[in-house]
């Protein structure tokens, strides 16, 4: 199953904040032998965020959806999947309890605590999730997130958002960890340009099934230093690791015989175990 990641938030795309959300869910992912098929950032928008969930429904994916499920103004997402998906919004229960106790947390006075009130209903409008949802537990704070159709919404915040990602990854997932066992590995080639590599990188994806074959050129990077300075294209094929140990032969081979200059570098071979995750 193929997962995404939609990213929401004005903040991000004015840049008064820098995302952290897809390098972490990248990683998320990568420890649990899982990979991130495609990324969209959408701001605060409601039209736009909705017309992004229709879609993103529609795919089948696998999605976590972070930030805009608060209850200000500018906070759209729980209305836009409800939309998208063509239900109301419902005071979940479970959200209901978990926001409940999070006001008898808060509660400092002798008075008795009122529900009622125009600022605990106001917090209650922050469990108003998609008729049909599940809740997504949240231990920073207590207040959930929700999950529907294979998608799951958390807040913008990486310290509640990036644990709840996690327990949905390892609660509802947990099946798929390490299914596919994963190797990629490649070379540093310099003195050759792509359009010369390209009939090389397409006969190994012809010959080798399940492998793909990736390109990088690089006008070379000063900071890492070394071989990396000079221009070069980071070459390598990534996919089932025995695939790979074969193509990885035929594409220096190939390389080779086009008189490149030819470097691996210093980085390990990145596998991911076939073995259940304990």
């Amino acid at each position: 199953m193929a997962f995404g990641v939609i990213i929401i938030g004005d903040e991000i795309l004015s840049g008064r904040r820098s995302d952290k959300h897809l390098p972490k869910i990248i990683e998320l992912l990568g420890t649990r032998g899982l990979a991130l098929d495609w990324a969209e950032y959408v701001g605060d928008d409601p039209a736009r965020i909705t017309a992004t969930l229709k879609r993103s429904f529609a795919s089948g994916d696998i999605v976590f959806s972070t930030g805009g499920i608060g209850a200000t103004p500018d906070d759209h997402t729980r209305q836009c999947a409800a939309a998208a998906l063509g239900v109301p919004l419902v005071l979940h229960p479970d959200a209901e309890a978990a926001i409940s106790e999070r006001i008898r947390d808060m509660h400092t006075g002798a008075d008795p605590i009122d529900f009622n009130s125009h600022e605990n209903q106001h917090r209650f409008q922050m469990g108003t999730f998609p008729e049909g949802c599940e809740i997504i537990p949240n231990g920073y704070n207590k207040i959930p997130g929700f999950s529907i159709r294979e998608h799951h919404f958390v807040p913008g915040f990486p310290v509640m958002a990036w644990p709840m990602i996690e327990w949905v990854l390892d609660t509802k997932y947990a099946h798929l960890h390490h299914q596919m066992p994963h190797a990629e590995k490649s070379l540093l080639v310099f003195e050759l340009p792509e359009s010369t590599l390209t009939p090389l990188m397409e006969r190994i994806e012809h010959d080798f099934p399940g492998v793909r074959v990736f390109s990088l050129p690089s006008v070379g990077d000063t900071e890492r230093g070394g071989v990396y300075a000079r221009r070069h294209i980071d070459l390598g094929v990534k996919g089932e690791p025995e695939a790979v140990a074969a193509a990885f032969v035929k594409l220096r081979e190939g390389v080779h015989l086009l008189g490149g200059d030819i470097v691996e570098p210093p980085e390990p071979v990145k596998i991911q175990s076939a073995a259940p995750r304990r």
